[in-house]
């Protein structure tokens, strides 16, 4: 079986640019196979040390019996970002959206892992936004009980840039970053640039005049299977790339099994279908928001409420 034609891919979705490996992952005259929006990809590192992609061909009879797999059907457009590179399937803007941070001079920057997770974007997307997990799922190190609450907060979407923030979220957390001396209550904004990919301007345990960057960029393998690629741009001169690392993941990997165990995986954009209360107040913006771009893979579209009458 081939893979499902392009075609099919709602445009909001087709025409990003997603992430499909971590840079430090390729290496000149290796061919990394993967797949995105439900269709085969191969990346390579140039000897320039620039990536490319193409978009490999449905399975078809070689010459003398069997399967001719993989067999370059076009070359895509690839770029390299945030320690990343990113292709798309269609038309995508001329850049990627911009983290200023990243060029400071004394900012970290690094890829902080990759994981599998049989989920949707959107809703790995969604559970990235959630501050109410905190306390339950991240106990001792982003949260703790009995401080559970979940203060006002602001959601909107930039007028400007269409991009959804969160401002003014705050949580305690013990152990908030792999620098962190103690507890501290640390202060948020979260920002959702693109379907698939959120970040979080979070409090720096060793510099309080400035905000580490933590972001999710998640590839869509399937509808409900991703790769979720963690990035950080961070202020520390005290931990390791392999501690910093190590930490992100282990957040990430309590995040996993409760991803993975959300009936349905697909995200439900109708607002009838899940209930919400104030702490989900991002969720329910970021779902209204991604009915009005039209996105419709990885999402249970709304429904027109006309039927039910």
């Amino acid at each position: 079986m081939g893979a499902a034609p392009v075609v099919d891919i709602d445009p909001a979705v087709r025409d990003l640019w997603h992430p499909v490996a971590a840079l430090e992952e390729l290496r000149p005259g290796w061919t990394m196979r993967t797949q995105l929006l439900d269709q085969r990809i191969a990346v390579t590192l140039g000897a320039d040390g620039d990536p490319a992609a193409r978009l490999e061909a449905a399975d078809r009879p070689a010459p003398g019996g069997g399967a001719d797999v993989g067999a370059a059907a076009e070359d895509l457009p690839t770029m390299a970002a945030y320690e990343f590179a990113w292709t798309s399937l269609g038309a995508p803007p001329a850049g990627l959206f911009a983290i200023p941070e990243c060029d400071e001079p004394d900012r970290r920057n690094l890829s902080a892992g990759t994981i599998g997770v049989r989920v949707s974007a959107p809703r790995a997307v969604e559970n990235f936004l959630d501050m109410g997990h905190f306390p339950y799922v991240h106990a001792g190190i982003l949260g703790q009980a009995p401080r559970t609450e979940v203060l006002e907060y602001v959601v909107e979407v930039d007028s400007a840039s269409n991009e959804l923030f969160a401002r003014d979220c705050e949580f305690f957390q013990p152990y908030a970053a792999a620098a962190a001396g103690g507890g501290q209550q640390s202060k948020y904004t979260y920002r959702v640039p693109h379907p698939y990919c959120v970040m979080l301007y979070k409090s720096c345990p060793v510099d309080s005049s400035r905000l580490d960057v933590i972001a999710l960029f998640v590839q869509s393998l399937s509808c409900d299977r991703v790769r979720a690629h963690n990035f950080m741009s961070l202020i520390d001169d005290q931990s390791t790339d392999g501690e910093l690392r190590r930490f992100q993941q282990h957040i990430f990997g309590q995040d996993k099994p409760i991803l993975e165990n959300q009936t349905p995986r697909l995200l439900p954009l109708d607002p009838a279908d899940e209930h919400s209360v104030r702490a989900d107040r991002s969720s329910v913006t970021y779902r209204r928001w991604l009915s009005r771009l039209g996105v419709t893979y990885g999402v249970i579209p709304e429904r027109s409420h006309d039927d039910d009458f």
